[in-house]
């Protein structure tokens, strides 16, 4: 089994939401530290989804 993630689903979804906004003008770290997670974990969210 998976483990749950301590983020809510809204948030990772707000969260890429900005990435792809961005239209590749921003890195992944860019945007994760504005939302407050590493761009190791927004990667993963982008992948997914």
């Amino acid at each position: 089994m998976g483990r749950r993630s301590p983020y809510p689903e809204e948030f990772r979804n707000d969260a890429v939401a900005l990435f792809r906004a961005a239209g590749g003008r921003r890195t992944y770290a860019a945007v994760a530290a504005d939302v407050g997670v590493t761009g190791e974990t927004l990667r993963s969210w982008v992948r997914q989804g």
